[in-house]
């Protein structure tokens, strides 16, 4: 017998806290890896739930009534959408989690901002020795953050460089927040200490910090992205950081992430990995695995959250918070 609901893109803990809010009424099951990493050849079930880096088969796309994605972006839809619709005209409910891990990812990017300010990484190298010849770092106070894309989460990282007396600069195409100075990005990015990407992906954005972009930042400006990889191409940032323009760079996600994360989990090799491993050879860089929105709040409100969007769509054969310009939708 099918499951009501498949999990694919699992971690542990992430389980525990579905099956706490699922409880024994929803049938479910779960798997660690991705759609491609299962090689399922026929979907588990009408209900599918993934992350970001599962790549759904357009032959299921007869075969889905739900898709729920466990993200606040949901570009990774439109693109599965648009391919399949080219085949199909039935419909599929798509469902996404508008917020449940703004302050989770915000704190992140302080820690990656304030790290790499402090010249943390080769602060730790350095123990062993205990020398501080070229340790000495700076302070956030007084400095500019340009927080790029200014929606849930990159309001609450300008909240954050507030608290931190930062002046807080915003780009965004709806400036709906009192409390943040808009700017347009060049001007923004002529006058940044500290640049945050938190701006959507879109077919109209990809490579939006190239090198050119980033170039008119002042030298030693520290880049955090925490948005999708495809706003920061790797190459462009390697040339940066090679021409010692850039202070810092910090990522929690990457271009082609869905192909990245199974060649790095199977240590595989290609032009992706070897372009992150050179990333991460410079001792202003901090990787972490698109890992900002773990902590144990945001996992169960992303729980909660989940559980809301599969019982509403079991009900009522759409989701709570559909994805917008879905089809189906």
């Amino acid at each position: 017998m099918r499951p009501q609901i498949f999990f694919y893109e699992t971690f542990v803990e992430e389980q525990q806290a579905l099956q706490h809010y699922l409880g024994a009424e929803i049938t479910a099951e779960f798997v660690e890896g991705t759609i491609q990493e299962t090689r399922h050849i026929e979907p588990p079930a009408p209900l599918i739930s993934t992350r970001t880096q599962s790549i759904i088969p357009i032959s299921w796309h007869s075969r889905l009534t739900g898709v729920l994605t466990r993200s606040t972006g949901y570009e990774h839809l439109h693109s599965f959408l648009h391919t399949a619709e080219l085949r199909s005209a039935k419909n599929i409910a798509c469902g996404y989690l508008p917020d449940y891990c703004s302050r989770a990812v915000a704190e992140q990017t302080g820690l990656l901002w304030l790290a790499l300010l402090r010249k943390l990484p080769l602060q730790l190298k350095q123990l062993p020795t205990f020398q501080r010849n070229h340790l000495t770092g700076r302070e956030c106070y007084q400095k500019t953050l340009l927080v790029v894309g200014v929606g849930n989460i990159g309001y609450a990282v300008a909240q954050l460089g507030i608290g931190l007396g930062m002046r807080v600069l915003g780009v965004d195409i709806d400036p709906r927040h009192e409390d943040v100075d808009y700017v347009p990005l060049a001007i923004g990015l002529r006058q940044a200490d500290v640049v945050v990407s938190a701006m959507n992906l879109t077919s109209a954005n990809r490579g939006y910090f190239n090198y050119p972009t980033l170039k008119q930042a002042p030298k030693g400006t520290v880049f955090i992205n925490v948005a999708r990889g495809e706003l920061s191409p790797i190459a462009d940032l390697l040339r940066l950081l090679k021409e010692q323009h850039l202070g810092g760079v910090a990522l929690d996600v990457y271009e082609d992430e869905k192909q990245l994360a199974v060649a790095l989990r199977y240590g595989e090799i290609g032009k992706e990995v070897d372009e992150l491993r050179a990333l991460g050879s410079f001792e202003n860089v901090l990787l972490t695995p698109h890992n900002a929105f773990n902590t144990q709040e945001a996992l169960a409100r992303k729980a909660e959250h989940s559980v809301l969007q599969i019982k509403h769509f079991l009900e009522r054969g759409k989701f709570l918070w559909s994805v917008p310009g879905a089809n189906g939708e």
